[in-house]
């Protein structure tokens, strides 16, 4: 066994922070000049000050993203374009990991990609995180309710005064199937609307009961 599989031993996970890493070096009288023989050889990777991974060789398999991101900043989740993208209510790949956290906003860009925290206060925070399902490490995740809520509130670009402007964004511009929004638990919305105490977030449950009141028709 090599000596950088050795130290991956006994760390047991892929993803580490820097006290586990000390932790793995007892032999070492300067054990930072072997993180950086570490880091030079590219048998680990350093994501951000602190938080690191083994190479790819070592790993075995890839990163997952949406854990990564509930590591590299928190407390938080995952929310927002990825998350719909994940819950397969957009139709584009995310490149970028969008999450929400309490704390103030930040942008980190790492070897893995670029990692977005928006900030959300309060109860509009608190509601509406899942543990990811079908994914062989879960993470914390908006339900598709909270992450088209918290999508539809970040949007500036989307004044949201009129419950009749939501059926051209929602389904022209964020390319929503009328079929997928009609899934959406409108209790969890209710919720949800209650939490964030907005109107734009008022008017998208107004919109989603009228799709309902339709469908009913």
């Amino acid at each position: 066994m090599s000596e950088a599989a050795e130290i991956r031993r006994k760390i047991g996970r892929d993803i580490f922070d820097y006290p586990a890493l000390l932790t793995a070096l007892p032999g070492y009288t300067k054990p930072r000049d072997k993180i950086t023989r570490l880091l030079a050889g590219g048998d680990i990777i350093r994501i951000k000050k602190g938080l690191y991974s083994f190479s790819r060789d070592l790993r075995g398999k890839a990163v997952e993203l949406g854990y990564l991101a509930n590591l590299i900043y928190g407390p938080s989740y995952v929310s927002l374009d990825y998350a719909l993208s994940f819950h397969g209510m957009i139709p584009e790949r995310v490149e970028t990991v969008t999450s929400v956290t309490p704390r103030r906003s930040r942008l980190f860009r790492t070897p893995f990609g670029t990692f977005s925290y928006r900030m959300l206060s309060g109860s509009r925070y608190t509601l509406g995180a899942v543990l990811s399902a079908d994914t062989e490490t879960p993470f914390l995740i908006a339900s598709p309710e909270k992450a088209l809520a918290d999508k539809v509130w970040a949007d500036k670009r989307f004044s949201g005064r009129a419950v009749g402007d939501f059926k051209a964004y929602l389904i022209d511009d964020l390319r929503i199937p009328e079929d997928r929004l009609s899934r959406l638990d409108l209790g969890g919305m209710r919720e949800i609307a209650l939490a964030y105490e907005s109107p734009k977030i008022n008017n998208l449950l107004r919109f989603l009961e009228s799709m309902e009141g339709s469908a009913r028709a």
